[in-house]
């Protein structure tokens, strides 16, 4: 099976419901199905000793929710905050988490078929943030994230350094 076709199993459906929204001045896009929510970004409060991703929590509707700023877990910086920014608030497994970004910008639809897998050199290097990208007439494409590897991300800043004293 090529690349290409096990590309197209992930997004099953024949459209697919995209929300974008800006980080470090780019366009990145998570599957609806995915988002519980967007909020307002409001304040997040630290937590002591937190992997190094989150930024902290949130009080939403009586439900704590820990909150990364997804401009530095993309290595971008962290998100501005602006009047438009945004918590993307996600459920993945049964986890819930909320996504900082500088602002929401669209639903975007798209045909499965024109979901592209990331180039081959950037998959052969390790490269996984991005799972897929939406070309746009006029415009740079839109990167689908990997939440798979967001979380992993966070899990990771969450690991003792290797080596150090306890």
């Amino acid at each position: 099976m090529s690349a290409r076709d096990a590309h197209a199993r992930a997004f099953a459906d024949d459209q697919v419901a995209l929300a974008t929204f800006r980080v470090g001045g780019r366009e990145y896009a998570i599957e609806v199905t995915q988002i519980r929510e967007i909020v307002r970004a409001q304040e997040v409060t630290p937590l002591p000793k937190a992997p190094a991703l989150i930024e902290g929590v949130v009080d939403l509707r009586g439900r704590i929710v820990p909150v990364v700023d997804l401009g530095r877990a993309l290595g971008a910086g962290p998100v501005e905050a602006g009047p438009g920014a945004r918590i993307v608030v996600l459920e993945v497994d049964g986890l819930v988490l909320g996504l900082r970004v500088e602002a929401a910008t669209e639903v975007l639809a798209a045909d499965a078929a024109s979901l592209e897998p990331p180039p081959a050199l950037a998959s052969h290097a390790g490269y996984d943030a991005v799972r897929a990208l939406v070309r746009r007439s006029g415009a740079p494409p839109v990167l689908v994230l990997s939440l798979d590897h967001l979380l992993e991300s966070v899990y990771r800043t969450a690991l003792p350094a290797q080596g150090g004293a306890p």
